[in-house]
């Protein structure tokens, strides 16, 4: 089987890049289940004091694998992304996300439970889901931590396209770039990150995401559940049918 998520570490940090161009990144089992584990073999070497996650091409994720989705239960499926939100809060080392191209649904999630996102002035992002008979229902986990309640129920109940600049001023990225700059501002970040001893990173950390954390626990099995009852309805079924057939047309 070949690997969608790649793992390199090199001067304490580690690089984790998304490899999955056939879906756009799209959040399969397997594309969860590897991210899941680099982040672990990350979060246990004790060399690393900074996690960048990253995608090889152009679009770093295009949310939820709705080939998947279609054709099985998602209650798994949901588990697994809220326990790879939780493992991104409540790691000891910081974790970057690089953002040069657009984010849309279920990747928002991964965006959300991040320490700091720097995003090319291009980035597009969309929470598309209720387009598809669908609720944000498991990254909502981070979100509602990011966002303030207007932009949330602006950007949820809408599905709209919004751009980085906006997404900067809700809450959800921490910083935005010129397109060709991208590359050196997240070095600059992880060289700024770096210079943090281990102890220092992870405790605060643990202040920081406290609430995000106690979020994740009291509510992700009601959400995850709630997640697999959407994607299993009879009206999600039919919108999801629609939007692969018009994809492949």
């Amino acid at each position: 089987m070949t690997e969608l998520v790649h793992l390199s570490i090199d001067d304490a940090v580690a690089t984790i890049t998304l490899d999955s161009e056939h879906n756009r990144n799209a959040l399969s089992r397997q594309l969860v289940e590897e991210l899941g584990g680099h982040l672990t073999t990350a979060e246990t070497d004790s060399t690393v004091r900074a996690v960048v996650v990253r995608s090889a091409h152009r679009v770093f994720c295009s949310g939820a694998d709705l080939s998947e989705a279609s054709s099985g239960g998602m209650e798994q499926g949901a588990r697994a992304i809220v326990a790879l939100q939780r493992t991104i809060a409540t790691m000891g080392t910081p974790v970057v996300v690089e953002l040069g191209g657009p984010v849309r649904a279920g990747g928002l999630g991964i965006v959300g439970a991040a320490d700091v996102v720097v995003a090319a002035e291009s980035v597009s992002f969309a929470l598309t889901e209720v387009r598809l008979a669908l609720a944000p229902a498991v990254i909502s986990l981070t979100l509602l931590e990011r966002f303030t309640d207007r932009a949330a129920a602006d950007l949820f109940l809408t599905g709209r396209t919004f751009d980085a600049a906006e997404a900067a001023a809700a809450g959800l990225v921490t910083r935005t770039v010129p397109d060709d700059a991208l590359a050196d501002e997240v070095s600059a970040v992880v060289a700024e990150l770096v210079q943090g001893y281990p102890q220092g990173l992870r405790e605060t950390k643990r202040l920081l995401n406290h609430d995000l954390v106690a979020r994740i626990d009291a509510l992700g099995e009601r959400v995850a559940a709630q997640s697999a009852e959407l994607f299993g309805s009879e009206e999600a079924r039919e919108a999801m049918t629609a939007f692969l057939q018009r994809r492949k047309s």
